[in-house]
C-alpha cells in the first residue's frame, strides 16, 4: 500500500457500521488519491429502509476519515458519486460487480495540531455501549452541542428524558427485535452477522459478537436458531428478560430529523451522526443506536407518534439512540486494513 495511506487506513478502519459489517472498501490509486467503494455483499438490504443506510454508513466513514487524515497531516478533498445502490447486482454480477463506487478522496498536506491528535484519540476510543446505563442525565451543554452540530448541517437533534416516553420507546425497540426475526429474510441477515463466541468474533473480525451484546453465546445461538420458541411461556420469557437486562438505566433518548430522501442526503446524515457521536465520546457519554426501530415500518410509526415527529416535506426521523453513562463496553473486533483494500495503481 502506498504511503501515507498505510497509517490512515489502519486508523480509519475503526469506523462504526450497522451490524459491524464494515462494508467500506478503499482502492489506493497513488500516494495522494484513493477510490472509496461500498461492498454490497456487506450491506443490509433485507428491509427496504435498510438500503439507505448504506450511504449513511458511507457518510459515517468519510467523517471518520476526515478526522484520521487530519491527525496524519492531511486534509481530505472529495469527489463523490451519489448514485443509488443496486443490491440486485449481487444476483447476477461477477468480479468486482459487488463494489458500488462512492467516489474519490484526495489528500492535501497540512500542519497537525494538538486538537487533531485529540480528535483521533476520540475516534479510536469510540465504542457502541450496550451495557446498562447508570440512570443519570447528561449535562445540558452536551444536548446544546449536539443540537448545534445537527443544525449546522440542516438537521435537527431532539431528545427526551420523559420516563414514560423513554420506557415506551425502549419497549418498542425490544418488541421490534422479536418482530423482525419472524421475517425470514431479516432473520437470515441478522443470523449471518452474529458471532457466538470470542474465538469466532476474533477470527472474522466483524459482526455482532455475543460478548458486545452482553449475552451468553450459547443462549444467543439457541434463541436465534429456535425463534419459534420465543412465544413459548418459559423460553421466550427468559430470553426477553436477558435482553431487557441490558436496557437498565436508560434515562434519555436522542434522535435526528432532517432531509432523508436521496443518496446525497443519506450520506450527509451519516456525517452528522458521526460528528455527534464523537462529541459525546469527548464528554464521556455512551451511545447505542436503535436502528431496527427506524428500519421496521411498524415500529417507526409507533416511535414517530410517541415522540411527536413531523416527517412531512421529505424530512424523516432517521436515527434513534439511547445515550448516557455506562461502564466501558467490550471491544468490537475490526478486520485488518488489508481486508478493506483492493488493488489499484502504484
Amino acid at each position: 500500500m502506498a504511503s501515507p495511506w498505510t497509517g490512515i487506513i489502519e486508523d480509519a478502519r475503526h469506523y462504526p457500521s450497522p451490524h459491524n459489517s464494515q462494508p467500506i472498501v478503499v482502492r489506493v490509486e497513488d500516494d495522494r488519491t484513493a477510490t472509496v467503494f461500498y461492498d454490497l455483499r456487506r450491506g443490509l438490504p433485507a428491509e427496504s429502509f435498510g438500503i439507505p443506510f448504506g450511504h449513511v454508513c458511507a457518510g459515517v466513514f468519510l467523517a471518520g476519515l476526515e478526522v484520521v487524515a487530519r491527525a496524519h497531516g492531511y486534509s481530505v478533498r472529495e469527489r463523490l458519486d451519489h448514485a443509488e445502490m443496486d443490491f440486485g447486482r449481487l444476483e447476477h454480477g461477477d468480479g468486482d460487480d459487488h463494489l458500488h463506487e462512492l467516489g474519490t478522496v484526495t489528500l492535501r498536506p497540512r500542519t497537525v495540531t494538538a486538537d487533531d491528535r485529540e480528535a483521533l484519540g476520540r475516534f479510536l476510543a469510540r465504542r457502541t455501549s450496550r451495557r446498562p446505563y447508570d440512570a443519570t442525565l447528561v449535562d445540558d451543554s452536551a444536548i446544546a452541542a449536539a443540537s448545534a452540530i445537527a443544525s449546522a448541517a440542516g438537521q435537527r437533534f431532539r431528545s427526551t428524558a420523559d420516563r414514560a416516553t423513554v420506557d415506551e420507546i425502549v419497549r418498542v425497540n425490544q418488541e421490534t427485535l422479536f418482530d423482525d426475526l419472524q421475517h425470514d429474510s431479516v432473520h437470515d441477515e441478522i443470523l449471518h452477522w452474529l458471532r457466538f463466541s470470542k474465538r469466532q468474533a476474533a477470527a472474522t473480525g466483524d459482526g455482532l459478537s455475543a460478548e458486545t451484546m452482553l449475552m451468553p453465546g450459547p443462549v444467543l445461538r439457541f434463541a436465534m436458531e429456535h425463534r419459534g420458541l420465543w412465544e413459548a411461556p418459559g423460553v421466550g420469557g427468559v430470553f426477553r428478560k436477558v435482553y431487557l437486562s441490558t436496557m437498565r438505566g436508560v434515562r434519555q433518548l436522542g434522535w435526528l430529523e432532517g432531509p432523508f430522501s436521496t443518496p446525497a442526503e443519506y450520506l450527509e446524515a451519516g456525517r452528522v451522526f458521526m460528528r455527534i457521536w464523537l462529541e459525546f465520546t469527548a464528554r464521556g457519554i455512551a451511545l447505542h443506536p436503535f436502528g431496527t426501530v427506524i428500519t421496521n415500518p411498524r415500529s417507526h410509526a409507533a416511535f414517530v407518534e410517541r415522540a411527536g415527529v413531523d416527517e412531512s416535506d421529505g424530512r424523516m426521523a432517521w436515527m434513534l439512540f439511547r445515550f448516557g453513562h455506562s461502564a466501558p463496553p467490550p471491544l468490537a473486533h475490526r478486520r485488518p486494513a488489508a481486508a478493506m483494500t483492493v488493488g489499484g495503481a502504484r
